[in-house]
């Protein structure tokens, strides 16, 4: 297992080749069996491919022009970040009204759901990188709108998944975890 934990890598390069719908469910499922308070399961996934991706890569252009309107080069390298991807999965967490602690335990077990899918996307042989600001639009109500979630819902995650193009080898740059850790 800490083999694996060390070789996962950011994927942001991917072949033209769509990811079988079958190690999708594989994803999905994995995703499933993450830890979550009281048996919640509070997650949600949105899986975006064809028509559904360009419909997404429309609202990230909107997205991004509006925000880097002097930037087109930025713009356009943020969208290359989407177009090059076939397979996109928005992930939720719901949120529990008037209970703002399992509403946060929701999120930790959504990111755990989050890490599941990484983990078994290697696995499967491919490649991902999870999103949040920019293209990801975690912190905006866009793709929350085009995604069609619920107000009982927060988005957490844009997960860009697909073949990778390359493969990283380089060590991975982590502190210590002696560095990190304070035994009491």
């Amino acid at each position: 297992m800490l083999d694996a934990l060390k070789k996962r890598r950011a994927i942001r390069q991917f072949v033209d080749r769509e990811v079988e719908c079958e190690k999708i469910e594989l994803l999905l499922e994995a995703a499933t069996y993450a830890p979550n308070d009281r048996m919640r399961e509070p997650w949600h996934f949105y899986v975006m491919q064809g028509d559904s991706l360009k419909g997404y890569e429309k609202v990230a252009l909107e997205f991004l022009e509006k925000r880097f309107p002097t930037k087109l080069h930025l713009v356009e390298s943020s969208m290359k970040a989407i177009t090059n991807t076939p397979l996109i999965i928005a992930v939720t967490s719901a949120m529990v009204e008037g209970d703002e602690g399992a509403t946060k335990d929701n999120l930790f077990a959504v990111s755990s759901a989050i890490m599941s899918i990484w983990l078994m996307a290697e696995q499967l042989g491919l490649g991902m990188v999870w999103r949040t600001r920019g293209v990801g639009l975690v912190h905006d109500t866009a793709l929350h709108t085009y995604i069609g979630a619920s107000h009982q819902e927060q988005l957490v995650g844009t997960l860009c998944i697909g073949y990778p193009a390359e493969e990283i080898t380089t060590p991975k740059k982590r502190t210590p975890f002696s560095e990190k850790t304070t035994w009491l």
